[in-house]
């Protein structure tokens, strides 16, 4: 089964800039909980662009996965897709959007997951439902901290 998650963040940034730090791969270590102990393994500097390979580690519930996405789309500063190529979900495609309203530059997530094991793994989906929120959650709050001020 299909899991969608949406996720909109207003920022009062010109998109450029909000895309331009989206588009320096590091920058996800930064904005990931420090639980999930997310590094990126790829060596940098990390050029983004359709088809760019990016290997990381994490700990997903405590137990370490390795994990590739491939930049499936890359249309600067209006949006960019990364898909998971191998990692702990069956599938893993996640669609940044940003565009300019009122001043503000909107950030739009959706994120299209499948879990593993299907149909028993989707027994675990509000767990990772939960788990997803918070990352996105903590993701929102480290942006705005990083951008903001």
């Amino acid at each position: 089964m299909e899991h969608v998650f949406r996720a909109t963040t207003r920022l009062r940034l010109p998109r450029e800039q909000v895309f331009a730090f989206f588009a320096a791969a590091e920058n996800l270590e930064r904005i990931t909980p420090p639980e999930l102990r997310f590094s990126i393994r790829t060596p940098g500097p990390i050029d983004l662009h359709a088809g760019t390979l990016i290997d990381y580690e994490l700990r997903l519930f405590g137990v370490p996965f390795g994990w590739r996405t491939k930049i499936t789309e890359w249309d600067p500063p209006h949006a960019f897709t990364d898909e998971q190529l191998k990692g702990p979900y069956r599938q893993w495609i996640h669609r940044h959007t940003f565009r300019e309203e009122g001043g503000e530059t909107v950030m739009d997530d959706v994120v299209r997951y499948r879990l593993p094991l299907a149909p028993v793994g989707d027994l675990a989906a509000p767990l990772v439902g939960l788990q997803v929120r918070r990352i996105f959650a903590y993701r929102e709050k480290a942006i705005r901290q990083l951008l903001l001020n």
